[in-house]
């Protein structure tokens, strides 16, 4: 089973948009992996809650079956937990789970 990962770091909207939540969802229907997560870190945590473009990217990724993940310590800094959350995001720590993506044969693309 071969599984995307995108780490997405860019807090630019423009960048989610034709970037990010395009090839994810294109990913997936095409069926170009098995799996694809998208692993919201950093400022993305804080667009991702407070924009209803980013909001309604992500809930359509969800639906198609795109995974999404946000780093719990950047969106509990920044006070956006309960809003991903209810947007359907995981929220877990993702340190561990980004080194062991970085050590295996998974693949990263960082954004």
């Amino acid at each position: 089973m071969e599984t995307l990962n995108i780490l997405w770091t860019n807090a630019d909207i423009v960048v989610f948009d034709k970037m990010v939540a395009m090839y994810a969802r294109n990913a997936k229907l095409k069926h170009w992996w098995d799996d694809v997560v998208v692993l919201i870190w950093g400022s993305t945590a804080k667009l991702a809650a407070d924009t209803d473009l980013i909001a309604l990217k992500i809930r359509e990724l969800l639906q198609v079956g795109v995974k999404v993940v946000a780093c719990k310590a950047c969106s509990d800094s920044l006070g956006t937990t309960e809003k991903l959350r209810a947007m359907g995001v995981g929220v877990r720590y993702l340190g561990e789970e980004l080194t062991r993506i970085l050590k295996s044969d998974e693949k990263l693309l960082q954004v």
